[in-house]
């Protein structure tokens, strides 16, 4: 008999383990970063029985989202997958794709307010009506780094960057009299010194709302604000001031390597900067021009978001709302933060870190939060346009034109433009038919 009841106990325990509803989640968190998703989806599934959530890395640069579009075609898509910000407006356009995530929220009973998130990180996610389509998860913004020690060497105050643009100028001129080789670099140009620099100013970058208001957007920052912006980078290049390191991440490691004093890159940079900067590393908030008005409003944030697909069953998404509710936890949001560099995405996460003392302990990680604190205007809210990684693409070859002296900043900018509105026009005549169901999840 008690072989028997051991038996039994055993049975129904792997019956218990047949049970557990598998959420699969497809990302694109790789090194450290994909271990701490890792140990986060492990926490989840410690805590209850009844899911298990299974992160699948597809790869970067929008792998995941083709993995799913690509799945679709054989009904064998995941519950959730993590969408870079730069492919939004694309995933959008996709009829039936993705189901909104208050509505999978609502339906399943599990809060979600989004007043209760930093209104800068949910800006980009959310429909005309406020109302959040995808859960903001690895998200960061630009803040300028400096080497305390060049500053000190030039005989500058290392516990007072400059704050604006013109500031900056004067700072790096004496960084270079100093004798360093590179005084400012930055990383992804595009995202940081034309998004960004709109962003920060209150300016578009395209019209209809940056895109949000539907796909016969246009692009429109051939203006006066990055106009002058660039020609000012392109003097500081040819004076030493400015060093181009590539479009991607290079920078970092130009700037922790000591080669460069200044630095403009993600927030999501502080946790490496940290560890691999061999001198003392200062964080402070991104320049901005104090000559124009509306200065400074908000950053953009970079990353991904957590987006529910379309077309699974209720015991499916019932999982998915547990976990992200899970998710979205102060405790939980606040240690995610902590330890990836992400941006905490709530108020509560973000009280709760400042309560225990961690940007007493960290500064530096504060100043990207207040940069995220004013609610956005319809110019500062993201940029929301299909080809945008395409677009990213064309900036960048025509800014690597003005810092090799081969083309003026206004024939860049206006080159840049005209390109990326040829990718729009092509976009929404590829898209046009499927706009009223697909991009109806932000139109409505």
């Amino acid at each position: 008999m008690r072989s028997f009841l051991i038996a039994l106990v055993l049975a129904c325990a792997a019956g218990a383990a047949r049970a557990a509803t598998e959420i699969q989640l497809w990302h694109e968190m790789s090194g450290a970063r994909g271990d701490e998703l890792a140990a986060l989806v492990q926490q989840f599934n410690s805590a209850q029985s009844a899911y298990r959530v299974v992160p699948v890395y597809k790869g970067v640069d929008g792998a995941a989202l083709e993995a799913v579009l690509q799945a679709k075609k054989h009904r064998d898509v995941p519950v959730l997958v993590q969408v870079d910000e730069v492919d939004t407006g694309a995933l959008l356009a996709e009829p039936r794709a993705v189901r909104p995530l208050w509505e999978m929220m609502r339906a399943e009973r599990e809060p979600l307010e989004a007043r209760a998130f930093l209104p800068a990180v949910a800006s980009p996610f959310l429909d005309a009506r406020g109302r959040l389509l995808a859960l903001p998860f690895d998200t960061s913004t630009p803040v300028m780094f400096y080497n305390k020690d060049a500053f000190r060497k030039a005989g500058l105050d290392p516990d007072k960057p400059p704050q604006t643009w013109y500031e900056m100028m004067k700072t790096l001129g004496s960084i270079v009299d100093s004798g360093a080789k590179c005084a400012y670099t930055t990383a992804r140009p595009s995202w940081i010194e034309l998004e960004n620099m709109t962003a920060w100013h209150n300016r578009p970058f395209a019209t209809r709302g940056n895109g949000f208001g539907g796909l016969d957007a246009r692009l429109d920052f051939n203006s006066r604000l990055l106009m002058r912006h660039v020609a000012m980078l392109a003097s500081w290049a040819r004076a030493r001031y400015f060093t181009y390191a590539g479009r991607g991440d290079a920078a970092d490691a130009r700037f922790a390597d000591g080669d460069c004093a200044v630095l403009t890159s993600s927030s999501s940079s502080i946790p490496q900067l940290k560890q691999s900067a061999k001198f003392d590393l200062g964080v402070a908030q991104f320049p901005y021009y104090d000559d124009m008005n509306g200065a400074p409003q908000n950053t953009l944030v970079r990353g991904g978001a957590l987006w529910v697909v379309a077309g699974k069953g209720r015991e499916d998404y019932r999982g998915a709302a547990k976990f992200l509710a899970y998710l979205l936890q102060p405790r939980v949001q606040a240690e995610w933060h902590e330890r990836t560099g992400y941006l905490p995405v709530t108020r509560a996460a973000y009280e709760l870190s400042t309560k225990e003392g961690y940007y007493a302990r960290y500064p530096g990680e504060q100043i990207a939060v207040r940069q995220l604190l004013k609610n956005p205007t319809p110019e500062s809210r993201g940029i929301r346009l299909g080809p945008l990684r395409a677009i990213r693409a064309e900036v960048d070859r025509e800014l690597e034109q003005v810092w090799a002296d081969r083309k003026t900043p206004m024939d860049a900018l206006d080159a840049a433009v005209r390109r990326g509105n040829d990718l729009l026009r092509a976009f929404m005549l590829a898209h046009e038919g499927r706009r009223h169901r697909g991009m109806k999840l932000a139109e409505h």
